[in-house]
Parts: structure tokens; sequence; C-alpha cells
């Protein structure tokens, strides 16, 4: 029986990272993008880049951006999958906060099992969205990405329910607990106001005014009559 190749916790986060920044468009991601979002020095990003594409998991031009290799691409959405998974499990059945999880399920999602993940999977019952609204990767490696559309989108009274978040910061996280912007939640936009673009929104009952960063960061599905 032939072995599994191995790869360690580090060549996990970088591929990661690329499909993370690659997104939907799966557009070439940049070494500045990457040393951005991994929060190290771009000579250090060159050098796991070089690593990886000599294993084939990526292909990488210096100057022209990286991209994922049908390979690089099924172990980052493994990756991804094994995170989500983790992170509803958390929420789920051990009744972690939403704010409390992404730390714990990054040391979780490198677990090398796929029986387990197969598992945890069936135990959750399947689920399609992880707790802060992303969408979970199937066995294949399959994703259905949410509308890129968010609260700063809406016009004067329309009305939709928040599905998403794109900052999973635990500042963000808290500050949505505390005024009741979280999944689930139905906002009609009352008035959007020119000079800085924050918007007056009934939440449920209640009035709140939402800042144009929070509502950029809020994903949301029209409520048609």
């Amino acid at each position: 029986m032939a072995k599994t190749e191995q790869y360690t916790t580090s060549e996990e986060n970088y591929l990661k990272a690329v499909f993370k920044i690659t997104g939907k468009d799966r557009r070439r991601v940049s070494t500045n993008d990457l040393a951005f979002e991994l929060n190290t020095k771009a000579s250090s990003v060159t050098d796991m880049l070089q690593k990886l594409s000599e294993k084939k998991l990526i292909k990488y031009e210096k100057y022209k951006g990286v991209s994922l290799t049908p390979k690089g691409h099924r172990i980052a959405t493994n990756v991804v999958r094994k995170h989500r998974l983790w992170e509803v499990f958390l929420v789920d059945k051990l009744q972690f906060k939403w704010d409390e999880i992404h730390d714990l399920a990054e040391q979780l999602e490198h677990i090398d099992s796929s029986k387990l993940t197969d598992r945890l999977e069936e135990f959750l019952g399947f689920p399609s969205h992880d707790p802060h609204g992303d969408p979970i990767p199937d066995k294949e490696g399959n994703l259905h990405h949410h509308r890129d559309f968010t609260i700063a989108d809406m016009e004067i009274n329309e009305e939709c329910v928040i599905v998403g978040v794109k900052d999973h910061s635990s500042d963000f996280l808290q500050y949505l607990d505390g005024v009741k912007l979280t999944l689930g939640a139905r906002v009609k936009v009352k008035k959007i106001y020119g000079y800085d673009h924050s918007m007056m929104a009934l939440v449920g009952k209640n009035e709140l005014m939402i800042s144009e960063r929070v509502a950029k960061n809020l994903l949301v599905s029209k409520i048609r009559e």
C-alpha cells in the first residue's frame, strides 16, 4: 500500500492562504498578499513558494503571482473543510462562542485523518456552512461561494438577512453579538448618509447606526417580497 504524502503545518497554511486570497475568481496571488495574510516577511514567503512549487502544489512565476495546482487545491480545500467542520463542532456541541473558535480550529485542522473528518461531518449532520456563514467544502473539494453581496450594497427600504461575515476577528464578532448583527438577523435599510456612507437600519425592531466598515463586512441575502 502506497504511503500517503505528508505535509507540514506551515505548508498547509500557505496553501490555505493562497486558496483564501484567490477566492471564487481564482485570481493569481502576489508574494506581498501572502506576506500580509500570514504576517511574515516577503523573503520567507518566496522560500516557501519555491518549496511548494517543487512539490507541484502551486504554479509560481516570479513577478506574475501564484496559483494552486489541482493537487494543491485539493489539499487546501481539505484543510478548509476540516477547519470549518471543527468550528461547527466547537459551537454546536461544546457551546463555544463564534469569536472563540478560530484559533482552536487552526490547530485541529491539521489532524491527518480522513476517517475522523468523515465521521465528524456525519456526526454533525453534514452541515453546509460554519458558524461564521462560510461554506464547507465537500469531500471532493466542491465549494458553493456566497454571492459577494453586503449590507453596503443595499438601497433604502431594501431588506436582507445576514448570511456571513468577512472579518473573523474576535473584536468584530463580539461587536456583532453586542448589537445583534448575527447570522439570520433581518436588516432593513432606512437611511444612508452621504457624508460617510453609514446607514440607519432596523435590526429586528430596533434602530441601529451601521458604519460603512461594518456594512462592507457583513454578507447578506436580499429578502424579496
